[in-house]
C-alpha cells in the first residue's frame, strides 16, 4: 500500500513529488509514455524563474526529476489504464499490474488540440506552437498566423501584437465564439489582419516554418501566405478519462478542486497543473500547484494517522 501516487510528470507531478518526497512520504511517480509533460516540446523556456539564461523543455524537467530522485521519490513508466476506489483507498490498473494507494495526485495535463494535417506535427516546435503566453518573444518582428476562433485566439493575437511585426487571424468560418469584447479588441488592432473563413491545408518550411497554405472554406480558392510562426489556440483537452467516474469535473472536462486547495470531490484524491486549470497553463503555476497538492495529500494522510514510514 503506497501512501501517495503521482500520475504524471509535468511540472506539477514532479514539484508534487519533490514535495511529498521531502516529507518522507515516499511517493510512487507513473510517468506515462511521454514523460516531462508538455513542456519537452519547448526547444526554449525563458519565463521559468531561476533560469536567466533558458533552457530546453527537456532539460527543465530533467533537473525537476533529479530533484525528486535525490529526496527518495520512485518512478514507473508506462501508462495507467484503470483507476478504482477500494476500502477508502485506490488501485490503479498497469496492464496486469495493480498498485494500491492511499492517496492519488493527478496531474496528467490537458493537451493543446493540434490541426488535422501532418506537417503541423512535422513543425510543432519548430514555429508551429500552442502557447503564446510561453512563445510569442521568439518572434519579434515576425509574422505570424493564430489559427482559432474563440477567446483564446483573440486574446494570443492581441498578446503577440506586442512582438510580431504582423499577426493575421485565420478561422473556418464566419462565426466567431469569442466575446464580442474580445473581437472588437482584436479588430481594433492595427496589426491584426483576418483570414476569414479560411483554414490551414499545409504549414512549409525546411527547418522552420516559413509559410502555410490557405484554402477558402466557401470558394476552394487556395493561397500561399508566408509566415514565420503559426499559433494554434482551439482549446485544450485535459487528460482527465480515467478519473470522471471518480472526481467531479466541469463541462470541459477539467477536475473541479476546492477553491484554495487541490481538493477534489472524492476523498484523498488530489488535482494540480494544467488537468484542473482551464485558464493559465503555464509551468510555474503547475509547479506551485503541484506543492499544495502533496501538501494537501500530507494533510490528509496525517488526519488519517496511517502514515507508512
Amino acid at each position: 500500500m503506497e501512501n501517495i501516487v503521482i500520475v504524471g510528470t509535468g511540472p506539477a507531478g514532479l514539484t508534487a513529488a519533490i514535495y511529498a518526497a521531502r516529507a518522507e512520504l515516499k511517493p510512487l511517480v507513473v510517468e506515462g509514455t511521454t514523460p516531462g509533460g508538455q513542456l519537452v516540446v519547448s526547444p526554449e523556456v525563458e519565463n521559468y524563474p531561476g533560469f536567466p539564461e533558458g533552457l530546453s523543455g527537456i532539460e527543465l524537467m530533467e533537473l525537476f526529476k533529479k530533484q525528486a530522485e535525490r529526496f527518495g521519490a520512485g518512478f514507473l513508466s508506462g501508462d495507467v489504464t484503470g483507476v478504482r476506489a477500494v476500502d477508502g483507498g485506490y488501485v490503479l490498473d498497469r496492464g496486469e499490474e495493480t498498485i494500491e494507494t492511499r492517496t492519488l495526485i493527478v496531474a496528467t495535463g490537458a493537451l493543446a488540440r493540434r490541426l488535422p494535417i501532418p506537417s503541423e506535427r512535422k513543425f510543432y516546435g519548430k514555429g508551429v506552437s500552442g502557447c503564446a503566453t510561453c512563445d510569442g518573444a521568439f518572434f519579434r518582428d515576425r509574422d505570424v498566423l493564430v489559427v482559432g476562433g474563440g477567446n483564446t485566439a483573440m486574446e494570443d493575437a492581441v498578446f503577440l501584437t506586442r512582438f510580431a511585426k504582423s499577426v493575421t487571424i485565420v478561422h473556418r468560418r464566419e462565426y466567431l465564439r469569442a466575446a464580442p469584447i474580445e473581437v472588437d479588441k482584436a479588430k481594433n488592432n492595427p496589426k491584426i489582419q483576418w483570414m476569414i473563413p479560411w483554414v490551414v491545408e499545409e504549414i512549409t518550411g525546411d527547418q522552420l516554418v516559413t509559410g502555410a497554405k490557405l484554402r477558402n472554406k466557401e470558394t476552394g480558392e487556395t493561397r500561399q501566405m508566408d509566415c514565420d510562426g503559426i499559433f494554434v489556440a482551439i482549446g485544450h483537452d485535459p487528460q482527465t478519462d480515467l478519473f470522471r467516474t471518480l472526481v467531479k469535473c466541469d463541462d470541459h472536462g477539467f477536475i473541479q478542486v476546492e477553491i484554495g486547495s487541490t481538493r477534489t470531490s472524492a476523498p484523498g484524491i488530489f488535482a494540480c497543473g494544467d488537468v484542473a486549470d482551464p485558464v493559465y497553463k503555464q509551468a510555474v503555476v503547475a509547479a506551485g500547484t503541484g506543492c499544495m497538492a502533496a501538501l494537501d495529500a500530507q494533510k490528509y494522510l496525517e488526519s488519517l494517522n496511517s502514515v507508512e514510514s
